[in-house]
């Protein structure tokens, strides 16, 4: 009966690896062909099983990677550390490429036997994708921000202290970015609100209001004072 049991419990989880979409599941032999493969990895690579099993894993690699002999550095790695996690391209049937995390454990039996390698991987080509679009949007946005002049644009830390500095804060306050980021914020308000400790008070403001708008008088590098319009708006994350 345990042995019935043990067959069931077998073939249950075989119907469960070949069903799943979402990620390419596959046993490679101790030197990397193809033993196993599941829907996901047809559906991700375009492969049918009759075409992949018996192929050495190195055909979804790009022809760079496999000449730089990535595929064999990975199970190498996977034998030495008992597992490998990469994210990287990777090439589908049709020749296009697609990025995907991957992971490599070592399969070994009950004795401690090399029987092969088990892969798991996903096709994160949509996501990454996107966080490129982002990267490219946050780009373009800090070079707009740091070539803007007439505005002084700068972020503060939670406690006020100078992160980022554009070309309009050192042409209106005359302070190079190197000479002010680090220092606190006070340093653009007279001695009176300093000591009244008005720039505490406007973050406080910030917090809890979301922001605050001030008009008056703001200390450039030189000593001399200009009449300032400010609006301080508190940066918040997804929490």
């Amino acid at each position: 009966m345990p042995h019935e049991r043990d067959a069931a419990s077998a073939e249950d989880l075989a119907l469960l690896v070949d069903s799943v979409q979402d990620y390419a599941m596959l046993v490679l032999s101790t030197t990397g062909e193809i033993q196993s493969w599941n829907a996901g990895a047809e559906a991700i690579t375009g492969y049918t099983a009759n075409e992949a099993i018996g192929k050495h894993f190195s055909m979804l690699y790009l022809p760079d990677d496999i000449a730089a002999g990535k595929p064999q550095h990975e199970l190498d790695t996977a034998l030495t550390e008992g597992r490998i996690e990469d994210e990287g391209w990777r090439r589908r049937k049709d020749g296009s490429q697609f990025w995907t995390n991957t992971v490599i454990n070592v399969l070994r039996d009950q004795n401690g036997e090399l029987r092969g390698f088990a892969k798991i991987a996903r096709d994160l080509t949509k996501r990454r994708a996107q966080e490129e679009s982002l990267r490219q949007s946050e780009e373009v946005f800090r070079l707009l921000v740091a070539s803007v002049r007439e505005y002084a644009i700068f972020l503060l830390d939670p406690e006020g202290h100078i992160t980022t500095w554009n070309a309009g804060a050192q042409r209106i306050k005359g302070y190079a970015p190197e000479e002010i980021i680090g220092r606190h914020f006070s340093t653009f308000y007279p001695e009176e609100d300093k000591l009244d400790h008005k720039p505490e008070r406007e973050l406080d403001i910030a917090r809890r209001y979301g922001s605050v708008e001030d008009e008056g008088w703001r200390v450039r590098k030189d000593g001399t004072r200009f009449w300032a319009n400010v609006v301080i708006t508190a940066v918040n994350d997804e929490h």
